[in-house]
């Protein structure tokens, strides 16, 4: 399959400390790749480097066949990148069609965004004029997908979009996920909801200590997934 993102022996570091010591993984062309292990193990690092939002000290980044390293998140953005952070990170103090018209400065009008916005979130809808920090979590998450999907990526990347909501609404939430991969979306999804997540990947990875240790189907890597888990 063709890669859209390939990275290829990928080190970086906090200072003098090295987090990444050789990351090697693919994400293939409208595939859910899951990035899985236990806190500290680098998933969060390697999405920041790949993101342009940290320079990596060696190795390699590639966006279908190009490489980006060095790539700011703005140029990466007008490639077609679009990164969901952990926390949200929408503007509590805005209503959700005002959230949703900051995505408009990217070029698309406000009817695109809130047609696009409220057909896959229809809670949203419902929601257009209340303000996003008085609104649930799950609820913010969902805004936070509307205004990364605003920009028709083809690649997204979620970083951990189950933090701090309920189990049935991180379901929920993985089952737009799926939805929006039919579209032909790539995604790289860092979580901890392990078992959420396999259900709709098509790939999944282990990180332990900075490194890729195993890669393969949700099935095939279960019983190293639940290993590693209980080894941290």
């Amino acid at each position: 399959m063709t890669a859209l993102l390939e990275l290829k022996g990928l080190r970086a570091a906090y200072g003098r400390i090295e987090v990444l010591h050789g990351v090697d993984l693919v994400v293939p062309e409208g595939s859910v790749v899951a990035l899985l292990g236990p806190n500290g193990g680098g998933k969060t690092t390697t999405l920041k480097v790949a993101s342009g939002q940290m320079a990596a000290t060696a190795g390699c980044v590639h966006l279908a066949g190009r490489h980006i390293n060095g790539a700011s998140p703005d140029a990466l953005a007008r490639l077609g990148v679009c990164t969901i952070p952990e926390g949200r990170g929408v503007f509590p103090n805005l209503t959700v069609k005002e959230n949703l018209r900051m995505v408009t400065y990217a070029g698309a009008s406000l009817a695109q965004v809130e047609s696009r916005a409220y057909e896959t979130f229809p809670r949203l809808g419902e929601r257009r004029t209340q303000l996003a920090g008085t609104m649930s979590g799950g609820e913010q998450q969902m805004l936070a997908m509307a205004r990364g999907l605003a920009t028709d990526p083809k690649l997204l990347f979620l970083d951990e979009l189950s933090m701090g909501l309920a189990p049935l609404i991180v379901e929920e939430l993985y089952e737009i996920v799926a939805e929006i991969a039919k579209t032909g979306v790539s995604i790289l999804v860092i979580e901890q909801f392990a078992r959420t997540v396999l259900g709709v990947a098509d790939y999944a990875a282990i990180m332990l200590h900075g490194k890729i240790s195993a890669v393969g189907e949700p099935a095939d890597i279960v019983d190293e997934l639940e290993a590693a888990y209980m080894g941290a």
